[in-house]
């Protein structure tokens, strides 16, 4: 490869001006640039340019791919762009998300900044966990039954609707973080879950247990409490917990073993009633049965549309009328009330279908039986009053 010197460059224009149709000895023919023309200028260093790239003085070190991209640049005016390393080119929104990847790889200080933000999106933190949606995290601010420590907020648009701003000034007001990220963040840390842009790290929750004033009477009325015994499916006990919220139960009690947790699923289903309702949890929910009808309430429990013999009375759920402090039992989605239980009831109570049913389809979702049941005892409680 020939190189030019700025005292040889009349010499050699004029050889290269008789010789411009005569192939060089390198392969290819040459032309040279406009520093060339100008030997006056000696602080403009030649250039020369082929039919395959651009030669510089000192030369940069060209990946294969960049090699590619000068060689498709033959006969421009403009030579190819030639970045040097730890050059950072990517003022460009084009630039691809790999490239952005690699090009932060190159900046520690960048890295670092991006892992440290990477930390405070994890729902593990410190025992924390995530509570997601806009009613879930209001209500989780303003019960103080938490103890908050981040709040994640959808950025863009989204995060001006009315609710979510609601949300921020309650985090803001009680000095809790507010950080914006991005709808994948929040995707990751509900686990794909409906979040409607917004997700709360703080403590969690867990069943509450007995105390002193359990047998206390609300507002007068005939006390209804709700035992629920072995409900593993979050969505059906968040969807139980709005009913019986919404309709006025004095009490929700569980079974701790065989039970979901109170977990931020459940509050979502619930619409944030799980962070408002207090739910007691007891290890044997016969010794506390026991305890109620030794006091004086009556233990109604439940069965299906059809059921099999048995030696304690079944009433239609509208027939049943609420005189006494009463003790809803509902059992689980697979076997409903354990035998243990179902020995303690006085009353069984059913739901009558509307049409003949088909095998297989006989019963109806425990989350939907526990709010007709709830009704219609609530309103024998009001009309008996």
């Amino acid at each position: 490869m020939r190189v030019f010197s700025v005292s040889h460059q009349h010499k050699f224009l004029l050889v290269w001006t008789k010789r411009w149709h005569e192939p060089a000895s390198g392969g290819g023919s040459y032309h040279v640039s406009a520093p060339v023309l100008h030997p006056e200028d000696s602080s403009i260093k030649p250039v020369v340019r082929t039919r395959r790239g651009v030669l510089k003085n000192p030369k940069p070190v060209l990946s294969e791919d960049r090699k590619k991209s000068a060689r498709s640049k033959v006969w421009k005016n403009e030579p190819p762009v030639l970045q040097m390393p730890n050059q950072r080119m990517f003022a460009d929104s084009r630039v691809s998300s790999e490239l952005r990847r690699l090009s932060v790889e190159d900046f520690p200080a960048e890295r670092e900044r991006q892992v440290g933000q990477r930390s405070t999106l994890d729902s593990k933190v410190d025992n924390y966990e995530v509570v997601f949606g806009v009613a879930p995290c209001l209500l989780a601010l303003t019960q103080g039954r938490r103890k908050p420590r981040r709040l994640f907020v959808k950025d863009g648009e989204t995060s001006q609707r009315t609710s979510l701003l609601q949300v921020c000034e309650e985090a803001h007001r009680r000095g809790v973080q507010v950080q914006r990220v991005s709808k994948r963040d929040l995707d990751k840390m509900s686990s794909g879950r409906v979040h409607q842009g917004v997700c709360l790290q703080a403590s969690p929750l867990s069943y509450l247990t007995e105390d002193r004033d359990s047998s206390r009477r609300h507002r007068g009325d005939t006390p209804l409490w709700l035992v629920l015994e072995k409900i593993q499916d979050p969505m059906n006990l968040g969807a139980i917990l709005r009913s019986a919220y919404f309709l006025g139960v004095d009490r929700v009690a569980s079974s701790l073993r065989h039970s979901c947790p109170l977990s931020p699923v459940v509050s979502k289903a619930s619409s944030g009633v799980m962070e408002v309702l207090g739910v007691y949890g007891y290890e044997d929910l016969e010794d506390m049965l026991q305890v109620k009808v030794a006091r004086g309430w009556q233990v109604v429990g439940t069965v299906g549309a059809g059921p099999e013999e048995s030696q304690i009375p079944v009433t239609q759920c509208a027939d049943f009328k609420m005189t006494k402090p009463t003790v809803l039992l509902m059992g689980g989605e697979g076997d409903g009330l354990s035998r243990r239980l179902l020995s303690l009831c006085q009353t069984l109570l059913t739901i009558p279908a509307g049409r003949d049913l088909h095998p297989g389809i006989e019963s109806l979702n425990v989350s939907v039986a526990t709010g007709i049941l709830l009704h219609a005892l609530l309103s024998s409680r009001r009309s008996a009053g």
